[in-house]
């Protein structure tokens, strides 16, 4: 039998003790700080769990022999939804952190500085490795100026491996089902029909999306997301009730919920900066709802695929697929 205790295993004495509050320290003791410690111990904690989940999931992309029919694909799904649902208990969080008013923070806020969130190591690990990529960041020159040089140079070295974005990429980009043996001889590209079908259900204003769809579908090096990549992603969009769609659609909106749910958390967190400190600095020197107002805005890392919802189109005038292609879209059933 075991001789695990609860205690112990959890490692409760050093979770416990881990709150050393700056205001009993300057001996003015502010009650709402051991409120905000707690808090942000439980998100580097989640922070930690998510990465654990989206990590592994990246191992699994990491090979190039993601296998849909062996269930691998199945489990990334469960992960990615699971780290989803964490970022929503995140959002959640803030409920609590909002029960300190402005003038209970002010007791113990000075004496942060400069400490901040700014440097969370794990969100910016999180963004990194889901494809936040440098040059997109709001606010770029200042990203990593407060960290410690070793952590500097961990964010840094992030910048030249592959993100999930990059594997994503590559996933859809090996998708078989353009291959010309599933398609018969002599009819129109399936591409070209589709461009067609696509432009005649465009209304007035929507004109220039038949650049965009050249840009997106047609033209290398244009965007992150290559025209191969892009296909495919709207081929699993378009025909997702055939069998072997249906767990790749659930990927695809997965990683679109994480980004949602990273909308949602950034966008939370904003409004209760506003709230609490007004126009203020940062505890660590950055512009506070400023800079928040910026990330916001630019920091979606999956819009690529969010934006191929332009170019849906009604069941019933999409092309029937060949028969061939019918076949080895259900498992060889």
């Amino acid at each position: 039998m075991s001789n695990v205790y609860y205690p112990d295993y959890l490692q409760l004495d050093k979770i416990l003790g881990a709150q050393a509050l700056e205001s009993d320290k300057q001996g003015a003791h502010a009650h709402d700080e051991m409120l905000f410690i707690v808090i942000h111990q439980a998100y580097e904690l989640w922070f930690k769990q998510i990465l654990h989940e989206v990590g592994s999931v990246i191992g699994m992309f990491s090979d190039d022999l993601v296998d849909d029919n062996a269930g691998e694909l199945a489990i990334a799904v469960h992960r990615l939804r699971r780290s989803n649902t964490i970022l929503q208990v995140l959002v959640k969080q803030l409920d609590i952190m909002e029960t300190m008013t402005p003038l209970d923070f002010l007791d113990f806020r000075d004496m942060l500085r400069p400490a901040s969130g700014f440097q969370s190591m794990q969100f910016k690990i999180l963004e990194a490795k889901l494809g936040l990529r440098m040059e997109s960041r709001h606010g770029k020159q200042y990203y990593t100026s407060q960290l410690k040089p070793e952590h500097k140079a961990q964010i840094e070295a992030l910048e030249g491996q592959p993100t999930f974005f990059d594997l994503i990429n590559g996933w859809l980009g090996r998708m078989p089902f353009f291959d010309p043996k599933y398609w018969p001889v002599g009819e129109a590209p399936f591409w070209e029909r589709m461009k067609a079908i696509y432009a005649g259900t465009l209304v007035q204003g929507e004109e220039g999306n038949l650049a965009l769809w050249e840009t997106l579908f047609e033209k290398p090096g244009e965007r992150r997301l290559t025209p191969n990549a892009a296909r495919s992603a709207l081929f699993i969009m378009l025909y997702r009730d055939e069998p072997i769609f249906q767990m790749p659609f659930r990927l695809l909106e997965s990683l679109l919920d994480i980004d949602t749910s990273l909308a949602t958390w950034r966008s939370r967190h904003l409004n209760m900066v506003r709230r609490m400190i007004g126009l203020r600095m940062g505890t660590g020197g950055s512009t506070g709802s400023g800079y928040l107002k910026g990330a916001l805005d630019s920091h979606y890392i999956f819009q690529e695929i969010a934006d191929l919802s332009s170019f849906l189109i009604e069941r019933k005038k999409l092309p029937a697929l060949p028969k061939e292609l019918k076949s080895a879209l259900g498992f060889g059933a």
